[in-house]
């Protein structure tokens, strides 16, 4: 018999089913917390174990205040250790990245939670790599976890500061999640899994350069500084490519481009 669907409570997701694995891009912790309280509120009213992998700019006793106001007798699911709180670097990093160290941590913490009589497990987990040396690394551990948890009484929302996101990592993240949503100062956007046209078209090399410029987060004034063109003329390659690839602007053109592998960032 098909297991049963469980609350999210977070827009666009609504229930969720074992091996959900969803991306969430906030702008403000307060929009982090707004998301990720109810999100594991309904996961302790389920009997799920829960468990939350945090990183600056959320500290612990913030993340611990925040589920306190939103959670009625938390203090006990934090006794009973219902709910886990783990310093994310600690957690994905330790002495080195090492990515079956981590998803094997996961599987582990699923067993434990079972064996101690748990339906499922939920987590979540806010990215502190964007920008560094690990992003790489990352993506790889992202890709790997979306076939890890098929079908694995699991859900997973992974959590993504807007401003220190590029368009580039946006859509490369998208890509590793079977659902990506945006929470900008309390408004909910959905984030379309973006589908190649069917026919790929070609750019010039122009318009190849101008779109690997934005991908890698250039503003029009700068990639115009870099190519020694004017600001104009970098606005018109990035329209012509966008309508070259069927796109209605120039995040859309740079996720077409980076899906088909047009550009590389």
């Amino acid at each position: 018999m098909a297991e049963a669907l469980r609350k999210s409570d977070i827009k666009f997701l609504g229930d969720v089913a074992r091996g959900t694995h969803a991306c969430l891009f906030y702008e403000t912790n307060e929009d982090l917390l707004d998301t990720v309280v109810p999100y594991f509120k309904a996961g302790l009213e389920s009997k799920e174990f829960c468990l939350w992998a945090i990183s600056e700019p959320l500290s612990e006793e913030e993340a611990i205040r925040a589920l306190r106001r939103g959670i009625p007798g938390f203090d006990r699911y934090l006794a009973d250790r219902s709910i886990e709180i783990l310093p994310g670097r600690e957690w994905y990093l330790g002495d080195r990245f090492d990515l079956q160290r981590i998803t094997g941590g996961w599987l582990e913490k699923l067993r434990g939670a079972r064996a101690r009589g748990y339906r499922a497990m939920r987590v979540s987990g806010n990215a502190f790599w964007l920008g560094t040396r690990h992003w790489k690394d990352f993506c790889a551990y992202e890709r790997e976890l979306e076939a890890l948890i098929t079908d694995q009484p699991i859900s997973l929302l992974c959590t993504y500061p807007l401003a220190a996101s590029r368009a580039a990592d946006i859509m490369e993240v998208s890509f590793a999640h079977q659902f990506a949503i945006a929470r900008r100062k309390g408004r909910w956007e959905f984030i379309d899994a973006i589908k190649a046209p069917a026919a790929t078209p070609s750019l010039t090399p122009r318009e190849t350069e101008v779109l690997t410029w934005v991908a890698k987060g250039k503003t029009a004034r700068e990639i115009a500084e870099v190519l020694h063109i004017s600001k104009r003329t970098v606005d018109e390659h990035v329209l012509t490519a966008a309508r070259k690839l069927g796109a209605t602007n120039r995040t859309q053109a740079v996720a077409f481009a980076l899906q088909n592998r047009l550009v590389k960032v």
